[in-house]
């Protein structure tokens, strides 16, 4: 069995100082795939892009402190990739990793932002990355599309879906999209296993919204259907602090 974990860590440098590298050590996961770095590679001491087994891939923002994702993996993929589209990999959203047993890829998908002034690139970028998973499957590959989604699917993923139906990350595009993704031959993992309501991965620092669990399910591991019996579980570790989201954990048969 091998854990992944996929955590929006809201910079790297920012997390560094609350003990990322001794809880990624005790954790031990066999890949780790954060969102929003804020950061590049040469920014960066040698202490955090390598941390004990693991090393680390970078795709950063062309602008500084924006955005960005990295992996930390304790074996070398045979191959890694980005989508291939100048508007999204100039914003550091995404990174392929080819391995023996599956390709996965880490997104930091956009937010759509006040009044949908970005929904527009957000779809075309969700319509992208889903090409580029059905083209690793069609290659052979299993698929794990991990991240940061930025929306909440149904009304059980947030606390409060009627007052948030007009705000970023449940907007019926969004909301729609998902549902098409998940019918396009992908599995939310986490819901393979829990149906339960109060269920998140992001609460705003306002309000105490973290203290008092009002939260939105954001955070996805989404896996080909023919690949869904390998994954033998999928959890939320709500007490791992650090960030506005916290990590999620999947076992890989």
């Amino acid at each position: 069995m091998k854990n992944i974990i996929t955590w929006n860590v809201n910079g790297i440098r920012a997390i560094e100082k609350k003990g990322f590298a001794d809880w990624l050590m005790k954790e031990s996961p066999e890949i780790l795939c954060i969102q929003e770095t804020k950061a590049h590679p040469e920014q960066l001491g040698r202490s955090l892009l390598e941390i004990g087994p693991y090393k680390s891939y970078w795709e950063s923002a062309e602008k500084r402190g924006y955005s960005g994702v990295a992996t930390y993996t304790k074996s070398k993929p045979l191959e890694t990739r980005v989508l291939g589209v100048d508007a999204f990999d100039s914003e550091g959203r995404v990174q392929v990793l080819i391995f023996d047993q599956y390709a996965i890829i880490n997104g930091y998908f956009p937010n759509s932002q006040e009044a949908g002034k970005r929904i527009d690139y957000k779809i075309a970028y969700c319509n992208t990355l889903l090409e580029q998973a059905e083209k690793l499957v069609k290659e052979g590959h299993n698929v794990i599309i991990c991240g940061d989604y930025n929306i909440a699917h149904k009304p059980i993923d947030l606390k409060n879906p009627t007052r948030n139906e007009k705000n970023p990350g449940y907007l019926p595009q969004e909301r729609e999209w998902m549902e098409h993704f998940l019918n396009s031959g992908f599995s939310d993992t986490f819901r393979m296993f829990n149906q339960e309501p109060d269920n998140y991965t992001w609460w705003s620092y306002r309000f105490r919204s973290r203290e008092k669990n009002i939260g939105w399910r954001i955070d996805y591991h989404c896996v080909n259907e023919s690949f869904k019996s390998n994954i033998q579980g999928c959890e939320i570790l709500a007490d791992v602090m650090g960030s506005d989201h916290c990590p999620v954990r999947i076992t890989v048969k």
